[in-house]
């Protein structure tokens, strides 16, 4: 989502802004938006949207084996190692002091988040973990009116009872198939936690976007989130197996793949064209679910999904002028 101001532009949320579901994949790019088929972008998203889905199917291998704190500190570090040299090859040097600051508040609520993602979908089926994500565009609703004072109109305060209704369906089906334990229900409030973290991550990113290039970003991000994550190394850490080595080395190339492949995307088609294609995310889940893990998706997990999207697309969806209702 791009402007000729800044790397991110914003959806129209009934009076709040609202930046892409992948901020970070979207600040890949630094380029103004680009006349280009509309076709090839839309395709390009979603590859994008299944190369990071895929990197979750590896995570959530990783993690199994060696802890989701492991596992994530490693990928920030590999990440680190692939990206840096780019930025510094490209002249790379230190950011102003205020650039810096935001790289740094970024940078560490990017490593709680994904700390508590990866945790989270160790414990539940990736579809479930993915579709219970998606209410971050609802939740940040509530936080632009906290932090920035945007209003809410009534049509997006409607798409976020549907989105809760969603997820209602989903906690309501884990009860009645009496799945409800002590791991499900801490797989479900990691995944708010980190949801609650990613729609912070907005707000950091549309200030940082205007101040910093993409492969800038990319280096702080990765590179600060390692640091957050290694103070923690001395009561976290697990030896690494080195069957884990190979599904995160992947998960890190599948991140910066993805990443691209979306930044190149929204370099060239509208926001709103592809908006969608990250809602394609439940179902490389929910096949990247049962083809590694064999988990089942559930009807409760199907209805709750429909209900959140359904939420976020209105949310999301521009209000009609009244040039254009009177077409």
């Amino acid at each position: 989502m791009f402007t000729s101001q800044s790397i991110l532009s914003s959806l129209s949320m009934g009076g709040v802004t609202f930046p892409s579901p992948r901020p970070m994949a979207a600040a890949m790019s630094h380029a103004a938006p680009q006349p280009h088929h509309a076709l090839l972008p839309f395709a390009v998203a979603l590859a994008g949207v299944g190369f990071l889905s895929l990197m979750d199917a590896f995570m959530k291998e990783a993690a199994l084996l060696i802890g989701a704190y492991t596992a994530t500190t490693l990928r920030a570090v590999i990440g680190t190692a692939l990206v840096a040299p780019l930025w510094w090859l490209r002249g790379g040097r230190m950011p102003a002091q205020a650039v810096l600051r935001l790289h740094l508040e970024r940078g560490v609520v990017s490593a709680f988040m994904a700390l508590t993602f990866f945790h989270a979908i160790t414990l539940l089926p990736l579809a479930e973990a993915i579709a219970l994500s998606f209410i971050a565009p609802l939740l940040a609703l509530y936080l632009a009116r906290v932090l920035l004072g945007e209003d809410i109109s009534p049509r997006a305060i409607g798409a976020s009872v549907l989105g809760f209704a969603g997820t209602l369906v989903i906690v309501g089906g884990k009860i009645g198939s009496g799945e409800m334990g002590e791991s499900a229900m801490l797989g479900i409030v990691s995944v708010f936690v980190s949801a609650l973290l990613y729609t912070y991550n907005f707000i950091v990113i549309r200030r940082q976007a205007q101040v910093a290039g993409a492969l800038e970003i990319a280096t702080f991000h990765s590179g600060v989130s390692a640091a957050v994550l290694l103070l923690m190394a001395p009561f976290l850490w697990q030896s690494p197996q080195l069957a884990a080595l190979p599904p995160l080395g992947i998960a890190s190339v599948l991140t910066v793949c993805g990443s691209f492949a979306i930044a190149f995307a929204y370099a060239r088609a509208p926001a709103s064209v592809l908006v969608p294609t990250e809602y394609s995310g439940f179902v490389w889940a929910a096949i990247m679910g049962w083809a590694f893990f064999r988990e089942p998706v559930t009807l409760p997990t199907l209805l709750g999904t429909g209900l959140i999207v359904t939420g976020c697309w209105i949310a999301t969806r521009a209000p009609r002028t009244p040039a254009a209702a009177a077409i």
